[in-house]
């Protein structure tokens, strides 16, 4: 599943995907696959992630479950 909080965050800081990597300490290419939704980080790079853009875990990397995962 795509991570646009995360992408929006980033946009919001006017920070290019280069930018946050160099602050968290990976490549841009890493920061692309989270965003994609093609690779799931450790809690470690959430966490400096999240405190690079100021924000939570919950805020960036907590999804809801669709409505029928729920037994709505």
């Amino acid at each position: 599943m795509k991570n646009l909080k995360l992408k929006s965050a980033r946009a919001a800081f006017d920070m290019s995907q280069q930018q946050l990597a160099d602050e968290v300490g990976v490549t841009r290419q890493t920061i692309n696959a989270i965003e994609k939704g093609d690779y799931n980080p450790t809690i470690r790079l959430c966490l400096s992630i999240c405190h690079t853009l100021g924000k939570t875990l919950d805020e960036l990397f907590w999804e809801e479950p669709p409505e029928k995962e729920q037994g709505i």
